[in-house]
């Protein structure tokens, strides 16, 4: 096999020409035989092997730098770089990342893992490398689905004054994780349809310049360039910033590919070089169903079916059912997600209320301040968009919505531990970056009915709320429990004296194992919902605290900020000296892994957590 000549970077560069189908033949059956196993992000690097083929054959790695947008499609760069071998460790605890890092390979020039950034980064690596005084080559890697995303147009508008030479490649394949939506998807249409036009300009200049003073009238026309060009490409928005557009490209021939590379790199300002791709490149299910193979779990190769079934309803299931009976019911409540109508569950709801459903792409801060105009302007706007993505528009909740009050509901899907995705996509912030927001309520359900109530109250509540929940199967234990929901009000599961256990959301399912546990140990113990995260129930937590001989906080958060240190600030200010320990992660950020490894890790696992309870009741008597 040609890949097994490949071991570290730059030894693609002895690959023959005429091996190149070959190589992407190979490397695309390694990726699909590997994906299928572990999982991972398939449909983008198979859409982008011949594109990372030819910048490995046209770059010096690692001295010059590839930066990718999001990194969801690093994949053939990891095999490229040496890490081949270790490519069934990939998205595993321990193992390689389904994303660039640093720490990982001198070839990966930036961590990404969210959208819209390399352009900046890309910037700003070409001012460190101009103020040293260096000569290699920075190219970022950008998604049409990225330019969907604000910071991108924001680091356009800065390279665009630059005076040396840094190269943007648009790879462009009509898609983000679903198919992309706006107005920048049908300019890079009326771009990729118009496929003469690259043709039409590279016979012109060769006719040119066999005429008599041709060179004269070719220098002539580049100067007045732009409007040649809107006058056969209307609207060339890159070139009218002042940034060179070489393209569209066939994103499947490599040596097409390099030759633009060269020509770009011997540009003394910003080239964009857009390059056309097929998400799914090379296996039928992923040509077929690009967003369901986007991301996907490990899969049958021959069907490309799911390798587990699909079993229990997931939250994200629950909250799609309840959305559509809400919207049914209420003809004010619309839903907005950014760009993620499959994994939030809303294609149901888009499909039923197509005029009240709104994907404005990977661009949250517009996603909330929209929310909050249509709050203003009387909807009851439901924001559908994972934790550790919401985070991205921190400014415009504080700002937009919360300062005014305005009654826009968040869900926040992917809340805690969310594993194999890595540092970037768990969800273990929100009840922290939230809490710290004057006006704002939130809100973490124990199991599938409560999320269900909690989504009912929140579109009857008046003001900004949040309801956070975790990836994967709804909790469906404590089916006998079902209190109406009230402003700041926890709720009481099991009460009893001796230990006091108050848990957060998805720590209740734990919690029970834990108290199971406990009593079996004979040692008493309560167990109280948290559920409202903000307010917290001073009251319950003041009662519990005066029968108990020790309370308990656990929440699938980070300490810091979070549910516990909200108990703990109360119990000080009340002078309440029952003893408290509180569980949650450290002040860290959490690696990849299997989320049952992880929680173990973290010592948020029932095992851990009853282990520190019991060292803490022989602790204090």
């Amino acid at each position: 096999m040609i890949l097994d000549r490949i071991n570290k970077e730059n030894d693609i560069k002895s690959i023959s020409p005429d091996e190149y189908a070959l190589l992407a033949q190979e490397i695309r059956t390694f990726l699909i035989k590997n994906i299928s196993v572990n999982g991972g992000h398939l449909g983008p690097n198979l859409g982008a092997v011949e594109l990372t083929m030819a910048l490995h054959l046209s770059l010096n790695l690692p001295e010059d730098k590839i930066i990718f947008d999001v990194g969801h499609q690093s994949y053939t760069h990891k095999i490229l770089t040496g890490r081949k071998d270790r490519f069934g460790t990939l998205r595993k605890y321990g193992g390689i990342s389904g994303f660039p890092k640093r720490n990982e390979s001198e070839c990966d020039a930036f961590n990404t893992g969210h959208s819209s950034t390399s352009i900046s980064a890309g910037l700003g690596f070409v001012k460190a490398r101009d103020l040293k005084g260096e000569k290699h080559t920075i190219v970022s890697v950008i998604g049409d689905g990225a330019l969907t995303g604000g910071m991108a147009y924001e680091a356009l508008n800065n390279a665009a004054k630059l005076e040396s030479n840094f190269i943007i490649i648009l790879n462009d394949n009509n898609m983000s994780i679903s198919e992309n939506v706006g107005g920048i998807s049908r300019y890079l249409q009326a771009i990729r349809t118009f496929t003469g036009y690259q043709d039409f300009k590279v016979a012109l200049q060769k006719k040119l310049l066999r005429m008599p003073k041709g060179k004269q009238v070719v220098d002539s026309l580049r100067r007045y360039k732009s409007s040649i060009k809107q006058l056969f490409v209307p609207g060339m928005f890159f070139e009218d910033m002042g940034i060179t557009y070489l393209g569209p490209i066939d994103g499947h021939d490599i040596r097409g590919m390099m030759r633009l590379i060269l020509e770009a790199r011997r540009i003394k300002h910003t080239v964009l070089i857009h390059v056309c791709t097929k998400k799914g490149r090379g296996y039928a299910p992923a040509e077929r169903h690009p967003a369901r193979f986007h991301g996907t779990e490990p899969f049958d190769i021959e069907t490309g079916l799911p390798r587990k079934n699909k079993g229990k309803a997931t939250y994200s299931d629950v909250f799609s059912t309840v959305m559509i009976s809400l919207a049914a019911k209420n003809e004010n409540v619309v839903a907005i997600t950014a760009a993620m109508p499959d994994g939030t569950g809303l294609k149901r709801f888009q499909n039923l209320y197509p005029d009240r459903f709104f994907d404005v792409g990977i661009a949250e801060e517009h996603a909330v301040t929209f929310a909050a105009g249509l709050a203003a302007g009387g909807m009851i706007p439901i924001v559908a968009i994972y934790s550790s993505f919401l985070q991205r528009a921190f400014d415009q909740i504080l700002h937009d919505v919360c300062i005014q009050k305005l009654h826009v509901v968040f869900c926040l899907d992917r809340a805690g531990i969310v594993g194999a995705d890595g540092e970037t996509h768990q969800g273990i912030f929100d009840l922290s970056y939230l809490s710290s927001m004057p006006n704002m309520h939130i809100l973490a359900p124990k199991n599938k009915w409560e999320l269900s109530d909690m989504l009912k109250y929140a579109v009857s509540f008046d003001g900004p709320i949040a309801i956070r929940y975790p990836r994967g199967r709804a909790y469906d234990g404590l089916p006998e429990y079902r209190e109406p929901i009230q402003y700041g009000k926890s709720e009481a599961l099991y009460e009893e004296e001796g230990i006091q256990l108050f848990a957060a959301g998805s720590m209740v399912e734990t919690a029970v194992t834990v108290r199971n546990s406990l009593k079996e140990k004979g040692l008493s113990c309560a167990l109280y919902n948290a559920r409202s995260i903000k307010p917290i129930d001073g009251e319950m937590i003041k009662n519990a605290s005066e029968r108990g001989s020790l309370i308990v906080t656990m929440e699938e958060n980070v300490l810091s900020g979070g549910y516990g240190e909200k108990v703990r600030d109360y119990m000080a200010e009340q002078n309440i000296s029952t003893p408290i320990i509180n569980i949650g992660i450290a002040d860290e950020y959490v690696e990849h892994g299997s989320v049952d490894i992880l929680k173990k890790n973290l010592g948020i696992d029932a095992a851990s957590i009853e282990r520190r309870i019991l060292e803490a009741v022989k602790y204090h008597g």
